[in-house]
């Protein structure tokens, strides 16, 4: 069952839902992802910490400080599907 408050909290940010669309596929870094989808860094860590905060994303490597690898969870993959 999906969980509505994700679902809404999803897309009530056109940046949030563009990126659980980009690492559907396949893990990606937060450089790839800015690269990807035109946004600014800020953004796009700004995003991707809301969006693990969530758990619709995970991040892979979380002790590197220079090259983290995310990709969506299978939570994020529901929501996403919706």
């Amino acid at each position: 069952m999906v969980d509505t408050y994700l679902l809404a909290y999803v897309q009530r940010a056109k940046n949030r839902l563009q990126i659980l669309k980009l690492l559907e596929t396949k893990e990606k870094t937060q450089a790839q992802l800015h690269k990807e989808s035109g946004m600014y860094r800020t953004h796009v860590r700004r995003t991707l910490l809301e969006l693990e905060g969530k758990g619709l994303v995970k991040c892979l490597n979380p002790k590197d400080r220079l090259y983290k690898i995310y990709k969506i969870t299978g939570q994020g993959k529901v929501i996403l599907a919706k």
